[in-house]
């Protein structure tokens, strides 16, 4: 075999190696990458309609707040007048979302932020809740 193949194929070679080095610095950079814990979060709010809704304005109430940046997923209930999303914290806030749909839709609209003791029963892994005592007795069982 001549100097000048050997030559060439330990460039070849060489530069195949570095080729493949950066591509898996890459990887291992794109990889290990942290992400942002807020990407992830997803919260829920709920706004009160303080004027009498029919099923026409609950599904354009709904249609909005799915246009929304951030927003998830949107349950409106016209006979309680109340809809419920859940949304990324990160991207927008729900008091924004609330003024937005008042101001642009013109509804009487309230953000609804529930007190303690509203909290406390609605949770359902409360320690006081029957879920959660189901939850503790499977716990002691397996």
């Amino acid at each position: 075999m001549s100097k000048r193949k050997i030559k060439r194929t330990l460039v070849i070679s060489f530069s195949a190696l570095i080729f493949l080095f950066i591509v898996l610095c890459i990887h291992i950079y794109i990889m290990m990458k942290p992400q942002a814990a807020d990407d992830k979060t997803i919260a829920m709010a709920r706004i009160d309609f303080k004027q009498d809704i029919k099923q026409p304005d609950a599904d354009k109430i709904t249609s909005w707040l799915y246009n929304q940046k951030g927003v998830e997923h949107v349950l409106c209930n016209p006979n309680s007048r109340i809809a419920v999303f859940t949304f990324h914290p990160a991207k927008v806030s729900a008091d924004a979302i609330t003024s937005n749909l008042s101001s642009t839709l013109h509804y009487n609209a309230v953000r609804h932020i529930p007190d303690e003791k509203e909290l406390m029963k609605g949770c359902p892994v409360a320690s006081s809740s029957f879920s959660y005592k189901v939850y503790d007795v499977m716990k002691k069982i397996f």
